[in-house]
């Protein structure tokens, strides 16, 4: 008989309130570094927000990046970017916004074709407007916001208020070590990214709801166990599904990562980050944010005369 998968043994007592202030200072310095290289370096943003002309080509043979650089460096289009995108004969072509408007967009892919000559076939071309990628920009900021705010508004009906700014930071603290980390690695940031935002917020979310609603519980069982004690103990109880769904969902992005190819790599990559450090500020942000906070509970005063009640995870 196959008996359950079990990454936890049943009955760990790990002391996460132990590590609390530690995680706190970690992540406070990591949110203000985040902040500090988004000022100082910013993002690599794509053509979704910066606007201009994305051409990819591709070559007869193994692309010369040099070759190609030198032959539209002299055509009078502005900053010109050239990587490899993928295959060594895909290259991707990244042309700053022309002024001008569409007709100077066009010419700039003209110019580009004509000096690469017949030596490259394109096989991609994507134009984004001024007006378009200012309003990408806006909506994508207030996508993230608004989610943000929804999970506020919807943790403070379903729990308390203490249970609400707990989520809430820890979603804060996600999306923003998360841009810190594309502001520090240069990757493009784009649509998809912003998506993958959204999606690290859903899934950070759900994380900390399964250990609140444990914390909510034990609340209720357990009335004179201090509330230091009762976190562990509700932590520890859910450990083995917050981990067993992290295992599961990056081994999923991990082969995207590896076999979806370049244009999924930065959302892919924007996940897995997502997924580390959404888990971890669900344990070790979020929940002793309400030992921090404090959470209402019923401390009568028999309760208080009888001592701390001892109690073992079910």
């Amino acid at each position: 008989m196959l008996r359950p998968l079990k990454f936890v043994p049943v009955g760990t007592k790990i002391p996460f309130m132990k590590v609390a202030r530690p995680a706190f200072i970690v992540s406070g310095v990591a949110v203000l570094a985040a902040i500090a290289l988004f000022l100082m370096i910013g993002l690599n943003l794509g053509i979704d927000f910066r606007g201009g002309t994305l051409m990819q080509i591709k070559t007869q043979g193994p692309a010369n990046i040099g070759e190609l650089r030198d032959a539209v460096s002299g055509l009078g289009l502005g900053d010109v970017q050239i990587q490899e995108f993928g295959e060594p004969e895909d290259v991707l072509i990244r042309i700053e916004l022309q002024s001008g408007g569409d007709s100077a967009q066009q010419e700039a892919q003209r110019k580009v074709r004509d000096g690469l000559g017949d030596s490259v076939s394109v096989e991609r071309v994507e134009v984004v407007g001024p007006t378009v990628s200012g309003e990408l920009a806006t909506q994508g900021t207030i996508a993230v916001v608004a989610a943000i705010f929804a999970v506020l508004v919807y943790i403070w009906f379903r729990f308390e208020w203490q249970f609400s700014v707990g989520a809430v930071l820890a979603l804060v603290h996600d999306v923003l070590v998360t841009i810190g980390m594309f502001s520090i690695l240069q990757l493009e940031f784009n649509l998809s990214i912003i998506a993958a935002l959204l999606t690290i917020v859903g899934y950070s979310l759900n994380d900390t709801v399964v250990v609140y609603d444990r914390v909510r519980e034990n609340l209720r069982k357990y009335k004179k166990l201090p509330l230091d004690e009762l976190l562990n103990q509700s932590i520890n109880q859910t450990l083995s599904r917050t981990i067993l769904t992290s295992v599961t969902t990056l081994i999923a992005l991990l082969s995207l990562y590896t076999f979806g190819g370049e244009v999924i790599r930065g959302f892919t990559f924007a996940m897995i980050w997502g997924v580390v450090i959404g888990t971890y500020s669900s344990v070790c942000i979020a929940s002793p944010m309400l030992l921090l906070l404090g959470v209402k509970r019923d401390w009568s005063s028999e309760a208080s005369k009888s001592g701390p009640e001892t109690a073992k995870a079910t």
